[in-house]
């Protein structure tokens, strides 16, 4: 799945901190994968890209309420600058 962001269906962008940006990404994944007919456990590998480390700890809560048991492996990094200005990007690779 390419990288979401806090971008809703309507295509406007969530205005807000990066917990309301982060839950909008986790809802645009669910929606992605369930569109594919797969859910959250079919996530093997997930990278989390944050315009700040110190927005780790929020995004992790956030981003640990799509799974129901332990997640996929991930990785997380800082970059300078994210598409649109957002403060959170997540991609994903799903199986079948």
């Amino acid at each position: 799945m390419s990288g979401q962001i806090a971008l809703r269906p309507d295509g406007t962008m969530v205005e807000g901190d990066v917990r309301a940006q982060c839950e909008q990404v986790v809802a645009n994944m669910r929606a992605v994968l369930a569109a594919a007919g797969l859910s959250p456990a079919h996530l093997v590998k997930t990278t989390i890209f944050l315009s700040s480390m110190d927005h780790f700890a929020t995004v992790n809560e956030v981003y640990g309420t799509l799974f129901d048991g332990a997640p996929p492996a991930r990785s997380t990094v800082a970059c300078l600058g994210l598409p649109r200005g957002v403060d959170v990007e997540i991609e994903g690779i799903a199986v079948y």
